[in-house]
């Protein structure tokens, strides 16, 4: 793997992009992929699995905008995502979550609108969650799995993302493991939420 530590024969050129701060879409050849419902069913509560069932399982949970950048060491991919509101059962609609493949890679998360909970927690069984909205700056550091949940019942969740292009996404852990913590609806908390242990 290219560490660039001496000058790469096929030379990376600079380019230039735009984010539109409205629709939080990378625009000018950004690759565009979303996440339905329907490949979200394992990462709920067994109780509130069947209810994805009785709606629509095309529905669209979240949305993402990169660039295909070479998954070399040196090389950054900026990524933005629109996390849209929504629940199952008491559960909010989040992203699927995951650990990088190469565990010693970290991300930045800027948040452009919306509000929600950064769930995090690492292999050893730390964990740390934090609310944020507009304008906040998230470190997310090396060998912690990260999950974003939109705890607004209106507004989508938009927010740019960095991360190293070696990092890779370690999906299985958490469909096998999970998160030890959750974010559910409660209509008598401020923020909209609270954080429970989960059932695995």
């Amino acid at each position: 793997m290219s560490s660039y530590k001496s000058y790469p024969e096929k030379l990376f050129y600079p380019f230039k992009s735009n984010l539109d701060f409205t629709s939080g879409a990378l625009e000018k050849g950004a690759k565009c992929w979303i996440r339905q419902l329907s490949e979200m069913i394992e990462i709920y509560d067994e109780n509130n699995q069947s209810l994805i069932l009785l709606e629509s399982e095309d529905t669209i949970v979240y949305k993402v905008y990169e660039y295909e950048m070479p998954k070399e060491q040196g090389h950054l991919i900026p990524v933005t995502t629109i996390l849209y509101p929504g629940r199952v059962g008491d559960q909010f609609f989040m992203t699927k979550g995951h650990y990088h493949e190469e565990k010693g890679t970290a991300e930045v998360y800027l948040i452009i609108s919306g509000e929600g909970v950064l769930l995090m927690q690492t292999e050893k069984g730390d964990h740390k969650e934090i609310y944020f909205s507009k304008g906040a700056l998230l470190y997310i550091p090396p060998f912690w799995a990260h999950r974003m949940v939109n705890v607004s019942n209106t507004d989508p969740l938009k927010f740019y993302g960095v991360y190293p292009a070696n990092a890779g996404h370690d999906y299985d852990t958490i469909v096998s493991d999970g998160f030890r913590k959750k974010i559910v609806f409660d209509k008598n908390s401020p923020n909209n939420y609270k954080i429970l242990k989960s059932q695995n």
